[in-house]
């Protein structure tokens, strides 16, 4: 007979959490159901149920949780990066790894084709509020930067692949042209002469 650990309420929502993103990065957006998750930690199906309400809140629990954990390492490369410790090579491979490796692009794509679209909005705040955050003159290149690095690093890590093999470019050459970008983007702007 064995003795389970009676876990708190947010411990037994962590370990659901920390078992779903296992799921979704052995196996795909698709193995993440309650059912899963539940076997994955020992608990039932019902307790669950009692923590994310139906597989649609455990999706969106998982949405906010990845976001939060790549965005507070993301956040930590930045402030590395403009401290003169990191690059901008750092803070690219981090998000192109979020969306690929750590299957933040498999959820959101599985999210949005299953009509769970509300689920994003975690995603997006998260990025929103990590931008405000570093933020620190309100530049519209700052925002810029960042969403055309998510994009691309979503886009890539849905058919990155594929499509650099067909247009015959290595493997990294959309991290390389993100790089590109927020190296350019951190060019101090040229001085126009008044007139």
């Amino acid at each position: 007979m064995s003795i389970r650990k009676r876990l708190s309420p947010e411990e037994s929502r962590v370990a659901a959490l920390e078992a779903a993103r296992a799921l979704l990065i052995e196996a795909g957006p698709q193995a993440v159901t309650l059912k899963a998750v539940a076997g994955r930690i020992g608990r039932t199906h019902a307790n669950l149920l009692h923590h994310f309400g139906s597989a649609s809140g455990l999706q969106k629990a998982l949405a906010g949780y990845l976001a939060e954990t790549i965005c507070a390492t993301i956040r930590e490369a930045v402030i590395a990066q403009r401290s003169g410790i990191g690059c901008p090579r750092d803070v690219v491979d981090l998000t192109f790894d979020a969306f690929d490796k750590e299957g933040a692009g498999a959820l959101a794509s599985w999210m949005l084709l299953s009509g769970n679209e509300d689920a994003l909005d975690p995603i997006v705040d998260t990025i929103h509020d990590l931008v405000v955050d570093l933020d620190e003159y309100g530049s519209d290149t700052q925002r810029g930067n960042t969403l055309a690095l998510v994009l691309m690093a979503l886009g890539d890590a849905l058919m990155g692949g594929p499509l650099a093999q067909a247009l015959e470019l290595p493997r990294n050459a959309a991290r390389d042209r993100a790089e590109a970008m927020l190296v350019e983007g951190l060019q101090p702007a040229p001085i126009t002469p008044e007139g």
